[in-house]
């Protein structure tokens, strides 16, 4: 799943805002509600690799991450501005090189939007040391498998 900030403003450069969004989504992620194999939170935009349950729709965790984000933006560090574009784009994974395709793309994001030199220095990407994700739907695809994929700026299984 991708979703864009209002008006495509850079709300998301502050450490306070992204520090905020990806405390909002692991929140959800323990609370069971989605599980998560990816990310990356750009200054305009976030990228989420979800797998959801049978009891929740994309939809749903869509509503929950930027609600969820929007309420205690305004709580907890009195933003009381427009956070969020309307909607989301998604793109359902159904194969192991696709899911590769768009973990790669979701990593990389940050390298091409100039943030960091490779992924694993960019702090508000999966790529960075030290964050805990879900194991991948599918095994994982040989080395050279994922060096030549690319995808999507739209992901979610």
């Amino acid at each position: 799943m991708t979703t864009s900030t209002f008006a495509k403003q850079r709300v998301l450069q502050s450490e306070r805002m992204a520090t905020l969004l990806l405390d909002t989504i692991y929140r959800y992620r323990e609370a069971g509600r989605f599980e998560l194999h990816e990310f990356s939170v750009m200054p305009d935009h976030v990228h989420l690799l979800l797998t959801v349950g049978a009891d929740m729709t994309i939809e749903r965790a869509a509503q929950l991450v930027k609600g969820g984000f929007s309420f205690r933006a305004a709580r907890e560090l009195e933003v009381n501005s427009e956070i969020w574009q309307r909607g989301f784009s998604e793109v359902r994974v159904l194969t192991r090189e696709a899911y590769y395709a768009h973990v790669q793309y979701t990593r990389e994001n940050p390298v091409r939007a100039g943030l960091a030199r490779t992924a694993e220095e960019y702090r508000y990407c999966s790529a960075f040391p030290g964050w805990k994700l879900d194991p991948a739907p599918w095994p994982a695809a040989k080395a050279a498998d994922t060096t030549e994929l690319c995808g999507t700026t739209k992901v979610v299984p």
